[in-house]
């Protein structure tokens, strides 16, 4: 060899024809190992920028840097993923220990159950689907073991647990659709004689709707209390 420097320092260029034989090899950075988990976290992500709609196994496959064919050998279809990336986020709903207050319970449930909701706005279009992921059942048993701790069983029971769940998911998704009720809004207001409650109260407006929802699960859980008697 006619220059010392051959492969440079660090396995940099040097020009000279044969290096690479003599060339320190990179580093290789490997991309990390396709899970479920990575699957789902991904897939969460990408329906929080895109919505349902946007999501496909293309996609997907796309922005995990791998093949359709190596996604499928973790879950078989989109609806697959849907109700895993479902379950997961009801992960972020928080599970506090039971307390003597099993109104208190019910409220801080219902209450993070709706902020999960609201901050992955996909989600509540979705609730109709099967629900028997573990994160979803065990949040499903602690409210059923709220109610029971206030004394409702049987159809009572059953009727306060889904009161409660249709509550949440009805205010998330009006909440998501505020732009059509706006637009719903103007629309009454522009034919206030033919809809004067509707003109008049204004509810279809932009509102608080964080106040609007405790007050409305307040009425809720009065109007259950009220029924045991």
């Amino acid at each position: 060899m006619n220059d010392a420097r051959v492969g440079g320092r660090g396995g940099r260029s040097s020009g000279v024809a044969g290096e690479v034989w003599l060339r320190t090899p990179r580093p290789h950075r490997a991309a990390p190992p396709l899970t479920r988990d990575r699957i789902v976290t991904e897939a969460v992500a990408l329906l929080d920028e895109d919505g349902a709609l946007g999501l496909t196994m293309r996609r997907l496959a796309e922005r995990l840097g791998a093949g359709p064919t190596t996604l499928y050998w973790h879950v078989r279809t989109k609806d697959d993923v849907l109700d895993l990336a479902l379950d997961t986020i009801f992960g972020d709903v928080g599970l506090p220990a039971a307390s003597g207050d099993w109104t208190a319970d019910v409220r801080a449930l219902i209450g993070d159950w709706y902020a999960v909701m609201l901050r992955h706005r996909w989600a509540p279009g979705l609730l109709g689907r099967p629900m028997l992921g573990p994160n979803v059942l065990a949040r499903t048993e602690f409210l059923q073991a709220a109610l029971a701790r206030g004394g409702f069983a049987g159809t009572a029971l059953a009727v306060a647990t889904h009161g409660l769940a249709n509550y949440v998911i009805g205010s998330a998704l009006t909440r998501v659709g505020g732009g059509t009720l706006n637009a719903a809004d103007q629309h009454v207001r522009a034919h206030a004689e033919e809809y004067p409650t509707l003109a008049a109260t204004g509810h279809l407006a932009e509102q608080d709707w964080d106040a609007l929802f405790d007050a409305g699960l307040d009425s809720f859980l009065a109007g259950l209390i009220a029924s045991r008697r």
